[in-house]
């Protein structure tokens, strides 16, 4: 991946910005290392975000290489996108973890970064068909909204009937990148049409996708909301706070150390932690973004 240029007015911006906390940063509780065990737990979900990246006619057949093998027992339900105007998606029955999963593409650096700093970055109210009775002080990315809209009623329709053919009541939403923003925008989405489930929803090398009344709603939701961020990659600082976008709660971060940092609290500045471990964007390294996430490269097989 090349060095990407930035104009001096944005970084000056982004300079003066992250020098001020967002409101609510000073009170934090302890960070906290996860244990093997924990690391672990998320592994599943990790290859099922990296089979985002596979074509669909790959991934309703289950045939991906090492990212489809490491879950061996999926049963495809429904995919689709054309990986270019929509991404590729897909949902299914995963018998271990009793649960739907859905799963949704990312990018490499070199395209999201554009989608997170051209026009598609003014903020937007959620569609109110889509997101139906959501306050009008809650504002997201209008690029990974519109994103997000493309395949929303096609992934409600597939949600319900993996629940209906597998009796499960129990849904996890995964994705990588822009896939990860589209995911919480799903995680968002589908508990607003499905009553009767649980919600598990978990993101890799996430950018911000939302202002501070979206994180408090995200952070307000039943819904278990953990996103990872890997070593020193730029993508999750971005957009900056200072055009008013806020992380939910529910960040891990994995240090140079190969450590697994629970960061409580909303942007945590702590250098435990993504926004102090990159306070700038030419503090970051792209190559961190697509991995490894305990040894899981994104897109392996693809």
């Amino acid at each position: 991946m090349h060095a990407l240029a930035f104009s001096a007015a944005f970084l000056s911006a982004v300079s003066v910005a992250l020098a001020k906390p967002a409101p609510g940063l000073r009170a934090r509780q302890s960070i906290t290392a996860l244990t093997t065990a924990q690391i672990d737990a998320y592994t599943p979900y990790t290859w099922y975000a990296s089979a985002g990246y596979c074509a669909p006619s790959e991934t309703l057949a289950w045939d991906c290489g090492t990212s489809c093998e490491a879950n061996p027992d999926f049963e495809p339900v429904a995919s689709g996108g054309d990986g270019d105007s929509v991404q590729y998606w897909f949902v299914g029955y995963d018998p271990t973890l009793d649960s739907v999963v859905v799963s949704h593409q990312g990018t490499n650096v070199d395209d999201i970064l554009p989608l997170i700093e051209d026009a598609d970055i003014v903020m937007t109210n959620p569609d109110s068909t889509l997101f139906p009775g959501l306050s009008s002080d809650i504002e997201v990315h209008s690029g990974f909204a519109d994103a997000q809209a493309d395949t929303a009623t096609d992934i409600l329709s597939a949600v319900q009937t993996t629940m209906s053919t597998y009796d499960t009541s129990t849904i996890a939403i995964v994705g990588h990148s822009l896939g990860a923003a589209i995911s919480l925008l799903d995680a968002v989405y589908l508990p607003l049409h499905i009553s009767d489930a649980t919600f598990t929803y978990v993101g890799y090398g996430l950018p911000r996708v939302g202002n501070q009344a979206f994180a408090n709603y995200v952070d307000a939701m039943s819904a278990s909301v953990t996103h990872i961020n890997n070593e020193e990659d730029p993508i999750p600082i971005l957009p900056g706070m200072f055009l008013g976008f806020v992380h939910p709660s529910g960040e891990v971060h994995i240090e140079d150390s190969g450590e697994w940092a629970s960061c409580p609290g909303q942007d945590n500045p702590s250098t435990q932690c993504i926004v102090g471990d990159v306070p700038y964007i030419w503090d970051g390294d792209e190559s961190d973004h697509d991995g490894p996430y305990n040894g899981v490269e994104m897109g392996v097989g693809c």
